[in-house]
Formats: C-alpha cells, structure tokens, sequence
C-alpha cells in the first residue's frame, strides 16, 4: 500500500531505546512515512539520526518549535508527530504541535500537572486533533479480548481488582555504598526537573492505571497509598489501594527494585460471574474463568475469539507476538483514525480504540493523587 500520512519525531535519536520501539512499530503499517524529525538536542546525533532514516537535510530540525512552525506552513507537512522525549519535554513539545493543527502522539506520563494535561486535552478537543499517549500494553490483541469479555457481561459486575508492574532493574540503587556515578538510577528518571514529581508510578503504575481502565471501564473514585524512596528524590516503590466509582476496590503494586521481575506487568480482576487474568510476560494468552465452571486458558490467533481484537493478529496462534506487535496495534489504529479524519470521514467508537488526551490526564491525576497520598500518612485522596 502507498504512505498515506506523514510523520515526524522529536527525541528518538540512534542512541534511545524507546523511540527505535516507536519508529518500528509505526513501520509495521505501510501507511505512514517518517519525514521529519528533531531527534536529539546534540547537533551531531540529531543529524545522524535523520540520515539514518533517509529524512530531507531541510527537515531535520533543531529545535521542536521550529518543526512545529515549518511542518505546519508546508504543503507537504507532517499529519501527526511522535513525541518520545523525557517527561519533561512532553507539555511544551506537545502544545507547540497542538497550535500549530498537527496531531499528536506523545509518550507517557503526559506531563507533570493536572492542569497542563487539562490543557492539552481541552486544545485536541478544540482543534479537532487527535491526540495518542502511548500506553502500549493496551494493544495487545488478549487485552482487546478482555475489554470486549467485559463489555459483554462475562465478568458479571465486577467486585475486585488486583494489579501490579514490578521489576527489578534499578535493585543496585539501594546500595548506598556504591558511588553515585556507579548507580543505574543515575539518569533523567532520577531528577524531578525531568520526571517530574515521581518516577515508579509515573513509569509503571500510570501503566496498571490505564490497564484496568481501558478493560473494565471503572474509574477510580479514591486511592490511598504508600511510596519508598530509599534516600532519593522520588520513589522506587508504590503500594495502593483503590475504590472505583462502582463500590468495588482494588490494590496496585509497582516497583523497580523488585528482584526476580523483568516487566512483569499482570492484571487479575474478578467479578459476580467470572474473571480474567493476564500477564505481560506471556501477552497471547488470556485466563478466564466462568462461574461454576473450569478455567479456560484463550490463545490469541484461534477461530473461537471473534470481533475487532481478534482480527488485530497478525500472526497464526502458536507463533508468538510481542511488544512491537502491542505499540504496532495502537499506531494502527490512530493512523487510520488520522486518515479518516483527513479524508472528512466521521469517526467511530472503533476508530478510537487507543490511549486518549483524557487518558493522559487520568494517568496525571493518578501519579498526583498517590503522591500526594504517601506525603499525607496515605490519607484518602480523591482522584
């Protein structure tokens, strides 16, 4: 199929994990083309980087407000951009875009406040944008599957969430011995001026936040909550109990100095008639189990699952799909969205199936209510 969309990138240079994720999972769509970018703030890198990916010497740019500038009085201009910055960048990066009419699909957490994300939310709504926040696990097919499982009434009313995303990468950051420049917090996650005012729950709680969410519905009314920074800035650890807006409660737990945990993010949620279960780790699998009845394990990829999420596999059951496959899902259907929207095509509830502007501004409001929770004794803080 021809590149029907244009995009562009800040951040992302030859040297950042994420952004290469981004870029490879936009490239599973034959649609879009990478044509302009502002990659790194060093002039070298930034420079490398286009080159690498074949982009213009004219559209390689220094500076993200110049991009949004120039992209935007071109005829030829991007139709959305991809932000995969540190936090800090996201809020002004992203308005710059929003002014300037390009769409948007900016990395998690949004920003550092409420009212910043509000902001955003409120420009994407005025303007009539579509803007992404990149909570990729939601595009995993099993995790489609369940939201629809939910939807349908197999869950009957749900009483009870359990959900947790630890890892172990940062376990040597205990070790105060060590020198500080040894340290393997010892990069941009690490100072508030760049992360903002948490680093574990915006990292990976924002992830748990957004996956209970997108597949049971419920939001959450209230939290409580305990945080461990072990003598650094912002914490390691985060305990937190929840009550939705239906009555039903819920616990998270995420860390990075969990030891014998990779990225294992796994959500169990239970209700009247039935529960699910699903774990990262092994993403084309889903557990369910009826009243009354025997579990069943669901394998991505079958005939028996039906529906919008499973005609989201792109691969036959048996073969394993992965985490480029879940970014690839939710870069698909917003450039489809974005194509729709370009044509004057009116948008389905299907076209929308990716993170949101107001799923951003969830994910700040959470990361706000835990923190301010753990500083008050885990007072009750409404979200």
């Amino acid at each position: 199929m021809y590149k029907q969309i244009k995009y562009g990138m800040v951040g992302g240079s030859l040297h950042a994990f994420i952004g290469d994720v981004h870029r490879k999972a936009i490239g599973f769509d034959t649609r879009a083309e990478l044509a302009c970018g502002c990659f790194s703030s060093s002039k070298q890198d930034n420079l490398d980087t286009g080159e690498m990916y074949g982009v213009a010497a004219e559209r390689i740019y220094s500076n993200y407000a110049e991009m949004a500038a120039a992209e935007s009085s071109r005829p030829d201009g991007i139709d959305f951009v991809s932000i995969v910055t540190p936090n800090y960048l996201h809020y002004e990066a992203a308005k710059a875009f929003l002014d300037a009419g390009i769409n948007v699909v900016c990395e998690k957490p949004l920003c550092f406040t409420v009212q910043q994300a509000e902001e955003l939310k409120r420009l994407a709504d005025e303007k009539n944008l579509v803007f992404g926040v990149m909570y990729a696990y939601t595009g995993y097919v099993m995790v489609k599957v369940a939201k629809e499982m939910a939807a349908a009434g197999k869950l009957g009313e749900i009483v009870s969430v359990n959900a947790e995303f630890p890892q172990e990468w940062l376990i040597d950051d205990l070790n105060r011995k060590k020198p500080e420049s040894d340290r393997s917090l010892s990069i941009w996650r690490k100072d508030p001026s760049k992360a903002g005012i948490s680093n574990c729950v915006g990292d990976l709680g924002t992830h748990v936040e957004n996956m209970v969410h997108y597949i049971t519905g419920l939001n959450i009314k209230k939290l409580c909550a305990t945080v461990n920074r072990f003598g650094h800035p912002l914490e390691l650890n985060a305990n937190m109990l929840i009550e939705y807006d239906n009555g039903a409660n819920g616990a998270y737990w995420c860390s990075q100095i969990a030891l014998g945990n990779m990225n294992s993010l796994i959500v169990r949620i239970y209700g009247t008639e039935g529960s699910l279960e699903w774990e990262q780790h092994f993403p084309d699998y889903l557990r369910f189990t009826p009243k009354s009845g025997a579990p069943i394990t669901l394998s991505r990829g079958c005939d028996y699952l039906k529906g919008s999420a499973a005609a989201l596999s792109r691969l036959p059951f048996g073969h394993p799909e992965g985490l480029f496959v879940g970014f690839a899902n939710v870069y698909q259907n917003i450039i489809s969205a974005i194509i729709k929207k370009k044509a004057g095509q009116p948008l389905t509830e299907q076209d929308l199936d990716f993170p949101s502007a107001a799923d951003g501004l969830n994910g700040v409001k959470f990361v706000h209510a835990v923190i301010t929770s753990a500083d008050n004794g885990s007072a009750w803080v409404n979200v």
